[in-house]
């Protein structure tokens, strides 16, 4: 047990650190129960899916900028498709839109890997591309989503009120992708081609396989991300929402250092909702939207610049 709590010292503090922030907000709103905590868990949904794509991806070494552009193409595809759908057709509807996320991903990764461009570059210029493979899908908000995703992340588990569905298909969806491969021979494959992918591949790691792979499961929760835009809204969303910069902040308070090999999944998606707390008390005290604004902004350009001069370091050393 002692072993456990050493190695997990960060995501514990961050997990009480939350848990002082839930109870400052109960005292800011007296009123604060299940409904908020319903509130904070939809708004968070996406940002914890993006958070935890972007999560894998740097632990692989790399960065990915084009998530957000990604999950509008995931939220216009699915609402255009699955509007006047019967449920049948909208769960092969989303299937499909999970394939797509795959592929966007795939691509991403295999132009990085072929051009051998820096993975910054190619994805900045991948963003621009998949905002425009949105902006020509719907350019406006619109579409619909079928009544059963909806319900997959509105209101709390029956008897047991308090906690979200949201949270329950935030911690189902991850574990079922992510902890068997971080149990396998890719899990740690990825891990090796983060810390050093000249020694990973002297070992006989194929790096470029697992580079691709790392994007191809990022593009996969981007579109589990813009699916989950989509439940929430009922309507799909062209336009990129403010997911990059706040996945990124919310993967280097979570314990996963920039330069890749080292962290987690459960500390980045614990610090989501800890940036998404502080923005509803900004809220809850009536902080002036564009102040509440700047507060996050700061905050999370802090959060990845402390990140990178902790990468820098690590690299040095």
């Amino acid at each position: 047990m002692k072993r456990w709590i050493d190695a997990n010292t960060w995501t514990l503090g961050l997990a009480v650190l939350l848990a002082i922030l839930l109870v400052s907000t109960k005292l800011i709103q007296p009123d604060f129960g299940a409904s908020g905590l319903d509130s904070l868990a939809r708004a968070a949904l996406p940002f914890a899916l993006a958070t935890v794509g972007m999560a894998i991806v740097v632990l692989a070494g790399g960065i990915d900028l084009s998530i957000a552009a990604m999950m509008a193409v995931a939220s216009v595809t699915g609402a255009v498709l699955m509007e006047g759908a019967s449920d049948g057709q909208s769960v092969l509807i989303v299937l499909g839109v999970l394939l797509l996320g795959l592929a966007m991903g795939a691509i991403n990764g295999l132009l990085i890997t072929v051009s051998k461009v820096p993975d910054i570059v190619v994805t900045l210029a991948m963003l621009f591309v998949w905002q425009g493979v949105a902006l020509l899908i719907l350019n406006a908000p619109g579409g619909g989503a079928a009544p059963w995703l909806r319900a997959l992340s509105a209101g709390g588990i029956p008897g047991i009120d308090w906690l979200p569905r949201a949270v329950v298909f935030l911690a189902i969806i991850t574990a079922l992708i992510w902890v068997p491969i971080r149990r396998s021979k890719l899990g740690l494959r990825l891990y090796a081609i983060g810390s050093d992918p000249l020694a990973a591949f002297r070992s006989g790691v194929p790096v470029g396989q697992t580079r691709i792979i790392a994007y191809a499961l990022c593009g996969l929760f981007a579109a589990l991300g813009g699916l989950s835009v989509t439940m929430s809204t009922g309507i799909g969303e062209p336009i990129p929402g403010p997911y990059l910069l706040a996945s990124v902040a919310a993967v280097v308070l979570g314990g996963v250092v920039l330069g890749g090999g080292r962290g987690g999944i459960l500390g980045p998606i614990l610090a989501v909702f800890i940036l998404r707390t502080v923005r509803m008390d900004l809220t809850l005290l009536s902080v002036d939207p564009n102040v509440a604004a700047i507060i996050e902004g700061t905050i999370m350009v802090a959060v990845v610049m402390f990140g990178a001069v902790l990468a820098t370091r690590g690299h040095k050393t």
